[in-house]
């Protein structure tokens, strides 16, 4: 009776009241397989997989032959499988740690700057801007091309100067990228700017290499359009052939550029972006030749 009330309840979507009559099932007939198999039903209803997983188990232990009971373990071997790593997702998506990743940034920030407030500054200042961007590409799979300064506490007039700047015509054409960097020197200079970061998606990169005459892209026939409604036509956003250090050697995946700056420290990173379980995911940062790959010349002037 309490297994077939099971069933009925199960049929109602009155999960509790399907449960209960599952457990009592059970109490009455510890041995029969069915009542493990309802209860391996309604707890799979409720998602909770991993118990509904152990209740099918139990149920193949009082009959091995029954393929009902081994088609429900395959499927919900998956489903706990699928549901924990939807939630290592989540908890990456949502808990962005980016400081492990800039040990080597720390450490020459650290020799080059000596004083710890001063380092220790410039790095909590990089890790937050990173951080930001990695959860706004997270949230919109995109980012701003942006400056972000960490402005002098007490040289900089903050009514005039703002702590980003947006650069994102910088790419539409080698003009507008020299004036970029022109009004960027002057504005770090100006405002008495301690280090900048720049933040730009891969995409912008892509176009300013293109427009460079960068022999690296191959023409094609699908058009990337700017914010301007420029097309410009690129055959792939991730693969280029350019020669030595300037090989691209990180597949295609979209992602973020990342580059720091400050009077005695440069350094670039790519961040890329994949997609899992329908999520945006950044994976861990590359560091890069800046050298090869410089997103904006020398924004500081060298002390």
């Amino acid at each position: 009776m309490h297994s077939n009330r099971a069933a009925a309840f199960l049929h109602l979507v009155k999960l509790s009241k399907a449960l209960a009559d599952a457990e009592m099932t059970i109490n009455l007939k510890p041995e029969w397989e069915k009542g493990y198999f309802r209860k391996g039903c309604i707890l799979e209803a409720m998602e909770r997989y991993e118990d509904a997983l152990a209740a099918f188990q139990i149920a193949s232990k009082y009959n091995p032959q029954s393929s009902e009971v081994s088609k429900k373990i395959k499927i919900l071997t998956q489903l706990a499988k699928d549901k924990k790593r939807t939630e290592e997702l989540e908890n990456m998506r949502s808990n962005v740690d980016m400081a492990k990743h800039f040990d080597a940034l720390k450490s020459e920030l650290s020799e080059k700057y000596g004083a710890e407030d001063s380092w220790k500054e410039f790095f909590s200042f990089h890790v937050e801007t990173v951080e930001n961007a990695v959860k706004s590409w997270h949230e919109t799979s995109k980012v701003d091309p942006r400056v972000y300064f960490l402005l002098n506490k007490e040289k900089t007039d903050t009514e005039k100067y703002a702590p980003a700047v947006n650069i994102d015509k910088a790419f539409e054409s080698p003009h507008t990228h020299s004036n970029c960097f022109s009004f960027l020197r002057q504005y770090a200079e100006d405002s008495f700017a301690q280090a900048a970061c720049l933040v730009t998606p891969k995409v912008s990169y892509l176009i300013h290499r293109l427009l460079t005459n960068y022999d690296g892209f191959e023409p094609g026939r699908q058009p990337l359009r700017l914010a301007s409604g420029k097309a410009v036509y690129i055959t792939s956003l991730g693969v280029w052939k350019g020669q030595g250090s300037r090989k691209w050697k990180h597949g295609q995946n979209d992602g973020i550029f990342v580059q720091f700056e400050s009077p005695l420290v440069r350094r670039l990173w790519f961040i890329p972006s994949s997609t899992e379980k329908g999520k945006t995911l950044c994976r861990d940062p590359m560091p890069l030749d800046i050298s090869a790959h410089e997103i904006l010349p020398r924004v500081f002037k060298q002390e």
